[in-house]
């Protein structure tokens, strides 16, 4: 199985003193035994197949935020702790713009999270792939990963310059959060293909239709 970078580091020292605990508790033996494992399993990073179309979650989880915010709409994807936490390219483009903002560490399901720590990834697209206004300037969608409670770290790994495909790997955040994916203008609510409660499934679940992009059927060839 694969595993995000970082898993080792957070699993290693309760499996390493497990033996030890063993001497002392064959509770506290089990307990640590549990807490390497289920540190593992939380930062398991499995394969994902991006469906022929469409814009895909970024994350796995459930749909807790759907909203307008002036001519954009918002959409938030809630991990609990049993979520692979590995963040996925929504579509195939161009990274412009990785910005990181300190901030708190409220539960990520909570009006609060607003204010949480967060790392904004910022991808351009061509179109057909993602509507697009003719007059529309900056970056075409934002991915924002959102620190929650019990989050303390905040893992991109796409950086400004890089191209991506859809569904590749752009980061993950270490133990709980929240996803949001912000489209561009011309994308109406009434777009969105899913609605706040759906269980979301990383690289796979399509939450907006669209064309194939080039990039994404030269991947296909390749596989």
């Amino acid at each position: 199985m694969k595993f995000a970078p970082g898993a080792w580091k957070y699993a290693l020292v309760p499996l390493l003193a497990a033996p030890f605990a063993l001497l002392y508790s064959a509770t506290v033996g089990l307990v640590a035994v549990a807490l390497g494992a289920g540190t593992l399993v939380f930062f398991r990073d499995p394969e994902r197949t991006p469906p022929p179309t469409g814009i895909v979650s970024p994350a796995d989880g459930t749909v807790s935020v759907l909203r307008e915010e002036g001519d954009r709409v918002r959409l938030g994807v809630f991990m609990n702790v049993w979520h692979v936490h590995v963040i996925r390219a929504p579509f195939a483009g161009h990274v412009t713009d990785v910005e990181h903002i300190p901030g708190a560490n409220r539960p990520a399901f909570s009006k609060e999270s607003d204010r949480n720590e967060r790392v904004h990834v910022r991808l351009e697209s061509d179109t057909p792939h993602l509507p697009t206004a003719p007059d529309e300037g900056g970056s075409d969608a934002d991915v924002t990963l959102i620190a929650g409670a019990f989050a303390r770290r905040i893992h991109p790994y796409a950086e400004p310059g890089d191209d991506v495909t859809r569904g590749d790997r752009i980061g993950h955040i270490a133990f709980g959060s929240r996803v949001d994916l912000l489209f561009p203008p011309s994308v109406d609510r009434e777009d969105i293909a899913v609605s706040v409660g759906d269980s979301m499934t990383a690289g796979e679940t399509v939450v907006l239709e669209s064309s194939p992009h080039p990039r994404d059927e030269q991947a296909d060839r390749n596989t």
